[in-house]
C-alpha cells in the first residue's frame, strides 16, 4: 500500500489543502530527488532496478512522476541506493503554500 495517497487524502478530506494538483507537486518534487540520488550515487536506472529487484521501466515511472512506490519499493530503492529509507523524501516542499484560507 502506497502511504502517500492516504496521506493526501486526509488533507483534501479535511481541507487541508485546496486541490490534488498537491500530490502531482509532491510526486514531482519526489521524482526529482531520485533523479539527484540516482546521479550522486552513479547509478544507471538499470543498476537501480537491478538492485531493487524490480524492472527499469517500473523505476523509470517513479523517477518520472508516474507511480507512486509502495512501502516496500521504497525500502528497496532505499538499498539499492545505499543510504536511509527517509533520504527519499530529503527535500523541501511547502505544503502550508496549499492551505485553505479559512
Amino acid at each position: 500500500m502506497n502511504y502517500l495517497v492516504p496521506f493526501t487524502k486526509l488533507l483534501f478530506k479535511y481541507k487541508i489543502v485546496d486541490s490534488k494538483e498537491v500530490l502531482r507537486l509532491y510526486m514531482e518534487a519526489f521524482s526529482e530527488n531520485l533523479k539527484e540520488i540516482r546521479a550522486i550515487k552513479y547509478k544507471s536506472m538499470d543498476d537501480v532496478a537491478q538492485n531493487s529487484t524490480f524492472d527499469s521501466s517500473n523505476y523509470n515511472k517513479y523517477e518520472n512522476g508516474k507511480g507512486n512506490p509502495t512501502i516496500e519499493t521504497l525500502l528497496k530503492m532505499a538499498s539499492a541506493f545505499g543510504i536511509p529509507p527517509k533520504e527519499l523524501f530529503d527535500f523541501d516542499f511547502d505544503l502550508e503554500k496549499y492551505k485553505i484560507e479559512e
